[in-house]
């Protein structure tokens, strides 16, 4: 069985070039600090709201599709785009926020 290949952006490739070339050391407290991240990122993906929207049929096709192409549930794509649209980080095609901010 080959190695996986994934689609990464121009910030993920690089973290991964620096993590190859060495770049990166642990620190001194690295449990402290792993529980730190983790709790971090429990406190920022916590689903606690929900809502309900209607979207044309084809719309939630093409979603559907998407998510199915990315291997990952559609919901949770639909999440990751509100996300990324409201902290600005979802650009166009040209590299342009999306947003406003």
């Amino acid at each position: 069985m080959g190695k996986k290949r994934y689609n990464l952006d121009n910030d993920e490739k690089e973290i991964l070039k620096d993590f190859e070339d060495g770049n990166f050391v642990s620190v001194d407290n690295l449990d402290e600090e792993l529980a730190l991240a983790k709790k971090a990122a429990n406190h920022f993906m916590k689903r606690d709201s929900r809502i309900n929207i209607r979207i044309s049929a084809a719309d939630l096709n093409m979603v559907r599709r998407i998510a199915v192409q990315e291997g990952l549930p559609y919901q949770t794509l639909l999440a990751s785009v509100i996300h990324k649209f409201v902290t600005g980080r979802l650009v166009n095609k040209e590299g342009r926020s999306q947003t406003n901010k």
